[in-house]
């Protein structure tokens, strides 16, 4: 604790953490921002009541479409350029695209500038946990990135009150301009050390996301680093993003909002994101502190589609303890981070997150056919079971990483 302490009162290692963080807000504000203003921003664009959710699953898969193109570019341009450069390039860009979107005139524009909103939003996190996991020590960088994690969940917080607030047009301009305001504060940040050894090495293949599959071992790796995560979006992006319906569907008493199901899940992934993180600290364990939660998640989300005549109070308990337990993100991303060297390390980090937040396109097309089939309560129950089970194999599968040293090539 002393080193952290230590750390901390380094002001530029303080400001990193602090700009990584800010960033997180702004990339978790302007992601979630869509499907809190999905409903408003499309019946103001003349989508009728029935169309609501097919436009809407379309908008959500074009933003996770430019997040899995994203997630790739902006991971090899942060192995090849820098950490640093990947941060403020990809907050540039989602903070132009959803600016854009205020303005919107018909559907088709929405969804191309969803796309190039997913693309920026896709560099973010990955190059701020890879730059603060590698400017920090290994005893240390843990809580660097839960602190991350914690504070840019928030984001979807304010973004849920000022969408309520506000139109959905502002809510937009908001995201925009806030992340714009980020960017004055690029000078304060420190590039990485490791990151600066590696830019001597000539003969060290940087940014090389195509190794990844190149070598059985290390595939089998990365993919279980995604699949461990992806129950946290199949959470996020089915069962809270889509709440309104499934509460009609699970005949919940009173009105529930997705606005307000976000809001309460964000304020529990705040506090699960803390609370996973340290206790991977206290337990000395990665996989651990995934596991508890892991299995919190899959209880939860049982429950939820078990469970019927609910009030609207109830339910929104329900999303926050689905949030909770949803909170070890902070975890596995800084499990992806450790598990691969210098060299790919920011293409690792940056194309898990976005190929696990991409996996709602599978999901929800998955979730879609079943839909048409057996119903939409069975249908999700289904995928939820095979999403867990490839969730706890690929855990169980998975080499501890905490306090390793992080200062190798691959």
């Amino acid at each position: 604790m002393a080193g952290l302490k230590g750390e901390l009162r380094d002001r530029r290692i303080l400001a990193t953490v602090l700009v990584s963080a800010l960033g997180y807000f702004v990339d978790i504000y302007d992601l979630l921002l869509f499907g809190i203003v999905r409903i408003p921003s499309l019946k103001s664009l003349g989508v009728s009541e029935d169309q609501l959710l097919s436009k809407g699953l379309l908008l959500l898969n074009m933003q996770m479409a430019g997040m899995l193109v994203g997630g790739v570019l902006w991971g090899i341009l942060g192995d090849k350029r820098g950490r640093k450069s990947v941060l403020f390039g990809s907050i540039l860009m989602y903070s132009l695209a959803n600016i854009a979107n205020a303005f919107v005139p018909n559907v088709e524009i929405y969804c191309a500038l969803r796309f190039i909103a997913g693309v920026g939003l896709a560099g973010e996190l990955g190059a701020a946990i890879t730059l603060v996991s590698e400017v920090m020590s290994k005893e240390s960088r843990g809580i660097g990135t839960t602190l991350v994690a914690t504070v840019g969940i928030l984001g979807a917080v304010v973004g849920s009150m000022v969408g309520d607030t506000f139109s959905w047009q502002t809510a937009y301009l908001v995201g925009g301009f806030m992340g714009l305001g980020l960017l004055l504060l690029r000078a304060s940040l420190l590039e990485s050390g490791m990151f600066e050894s590696m830019v001597a090495e000539s003969n060290v293949k940087k940014g090389s996301f195509l190794d990844l599959f190149t070598s059985r071992e290390r595939f089998f790796k990365y993919m279980a680093c995604i699949l461990i995560g992806v129950p946290i979006w199949f959470v996020v992006g089915t069962l809270i993003t889509f709440a309104p319906e499934f509460s009609q569907q699970l005949g919940v008493v009173g009105l529930v909002t997705a606005s307000k199901a976000i809001m309460w899940s964000y304020v529990g992934l705040s506090l699960g994101d803390l609370s996973s993180g340290l206790v991977s600290q206290v337990l000395k364990s990665r996989k651990k502190s995934v596991s508890v939660f892991l299995v919190l998640t899959a209880v939860l989300t049982f429950t939820y589609v078990l469970q019927s005549g609910w009030s609207a109070e109830a339910f929104y308990v329900l999303c926050f303890l689905l949030g909770v337990s949803t909170g070890y993100w902070a975890v596995f991303v800084t499990i992806a981070a450790e598990q691969f060297g210098t060299n790919i390390r920011a293409t690792v980090t940056t194309t898990v997150p976005n190929f696990v937040r991409g996996s709602v396109v599978p999901v929800t097309l998955a979730f879609g056919y079943f839909r048409g089939h057996i119903g939409m309560i069975p249908s999700v129950t289904v995928v939820g079971a095979v999403v867990f089970a490839l969730a706890g194999l690929s855990l169980w599968k998975m080499k501890e990483t905490f306090g390793k040293d992080l200062n190798y090539f691959e």
